[in-house]
């Protein structure tokens, strides 16, 4: 469920923002409705940084993921607008682009091993350069992020199940209640390794892989697992351990140098102070949508930055197009860009959004229209 913000100025030019904050989206739209939009009536839409602060400082309660993604929305809504008037793509804005094009992973997953090849041959079919491995656990029938509905069509938009999943995963599962899942930290730990070990001996060591705790290990337990990949050369090991935890990400760093990214439920720069300044991560994991937008989320890659750290931007398709946009904007001009995740929206969602970002030989680009480079069609949508 999408929350897009749509504002116009006096002389008719228009800008949109990301609000999604997936299983939480309707907290967005009252926060947008209720308390932002009256206070932007009248304001000059080109003072953002003004607007940013002004939103910002204005309540008492600050920070959390339901005010930064209100403020995300209309951050990149600005942006948006102010590139328009330009007549510019909004990387120009931040300062030019510092490559010509994004190197994107996608997500590979499957049950056991002859299904993770195949959707990892179906991803390097699809021009994927790098990819996040995710597995099943044997004894266990539901884990988070792996995949058990039949193949989708993505062409058409199918769903590919009747439970409404896709072979590719989404991450916003369907249902009236949260899904419970199965766990067992031991069995996976056990299992992991013997996975990526068979990976690199079908694929080879040059194919850069992935692959997500999604939170659930302990400091030690996510120690053990880092040291037990660093044979299978991973391009980063993704929440290995809650992070709001960062003294954690300390223990973890003593004991493995597989790479480490954390951050996709972060939401200001003061949940990074730690991370960034020991340097315990190598990546920088947030979203456009969620991290009170272009603004902010550039302020975290600059602090970043200073400490050799790069990004890896969040990037499921519970971020509309209009975020994944902001971020190609974004990830086209920093200077320390790493990797952004990118899962292809069904060709309904492409029809709501018409974009014109490309994705070519494994890399994304933002296009050169002046703005995001996307348009609403409200009758579709």
């Amino acid at each position: 469920n999408f929350v897009t913000l749509k504002l116009t100025t006096d002389d008719g030019l228009t800008g949109l923002g990301d609000a999604t904050l997936n299983g939480r989206e309707l907290a967005v739209v009252s926060y947008l409705r209720d308390h932002v939009v009256p206070l932007l009536i009248g304001r000059d839409p080109h003072r953002i940084e003004d607007t940013w602060q002004f939103l910002y400082r204005s309540a008492y309660w600050r920070r959390g993921p339901v005010t930064m993604a209100a403020i995300a929305a209309v951050d990149v809504a600005l942006w948006d607008l102010k590139a328009k008037a330009a007549g510019m793509p909004l990387y120009q804005l931040l300062g030019g682009a510092s490559r010509t094009g994004l190197l994107a992973y996608g997500h590979a997953s499957g049950r056991d091993l002859p299904e993770l090849f195949d959707s990892i041959r179906d991803h390097l079919e699809q021009g994927y350069r790098a990819i996040r491995v995710q597995t099943g656990v044997p004894g266990l029938t539901t884990i988070y992020g792996v995949a058990t509905a039949p193949r989708a069509d993505i062409a058409t938009g199918s769903a590919g199940a009747p439970g409404g999943g896709r072979y590719d995963y989404e991450p916003a599962s369907r249902g009236a209640y949260p899904q419970e899942e199965d766990w067992d930290t031991r069995s996976y730990l056990r299992h992991v390794p013997t996975v990526f070990e068979a990976v690199r001996n079908e694929f080879g060591p040059e194919l850069p892989l992935l692959h997500d705790g999604h939170h659930r290990m302990t400091p030690i337990q996510a120690a053990k697992l880092g040291k037990a990949l660093e044979p299978y050369d991973l391009f980063w090991l993704e929440d290995c351990t809650p992070a709001e935890n960062q003294q954690a990400l300390r223990l973890v760093r003593r004991h493995t140098t597989t790479p480490l990214a954390i951050g996709e439920i972060f939401n200001t720069v003061f949940d990074y102070q730690t991370l960034v300044t020991e340097q315990l991560i190598d990546y920088v994991r947030s979203a456009v949508t969620h991290t009170g937008g272009i603004t902010h989320l550039k302020k975290i890659l600059d602090f970043a930055a200073q400490y050799q750290i790069k990004s890896g931007m969040h990037g499921p398709t519970d971020i509309s197009p209009v975020g994944m946009a902001a971020a190609l904007h974004l990830g086209l001009a920093i200077h320390n860009f790493g990797i952004q995740e990118y899962m292809k929206h069904g060709a309904k969602t492409d029809q709501v959004f018409q974009q014109t970002f490309t994705w070519t030989d494994g890399f994304l680009h933002p296009g050169d229209q002046p703005g995001l480079g996307v348009t609403l069609d409200v009758d579709e949508a």
